[in-house]
């Protein structure tokens, strides 16, 4: 799959696409437009943030994380997390379920 062609940004808006979805867990990218953000919230399972494309700010647990192409960021099961795109930003979310 080519990523940066199955990601449209949205102005002023975040689009997500799954690109894998099972018992195990599933993949979506994310696309998001300057300063869009999803707010502090907890996931079941946990979730591995790997940037494709800019910057953005993450919390988890409270701890800020600058987080930038190339990298990945663990947000673990049950911990507040939340993201905010410093400009146009995208990332590939893998959920893990745990057995």
């Amino acid at each position: 799959m080519d990523l940066e062609s199955l990601g449209d940004y949205a102005c002023e808006g975040i689009v997500s696409r799954i690109l894998v979805s099972g018992k195990a867990g599933s993949v979506t990218l994310f696309a998001f437009d300057q300063g869009q953000q999803l707010s502090e919230h907890t996931a079941p399972f946990d979730a591995l943030v790997q940037v494709l494309r800019g910057e953005a700010q993450l919390t988890v647990g409270g701890k800020p994380i600058r987080a930038r192409v190339g990298q990945v960021v663990l947000m673990p099961s049950g911990v507040p997390h939340s993201v905010k795109a410093e400009g146009r930003f995208k990332m590939l979310l893998t959920m893990i379920r745990n057995p």
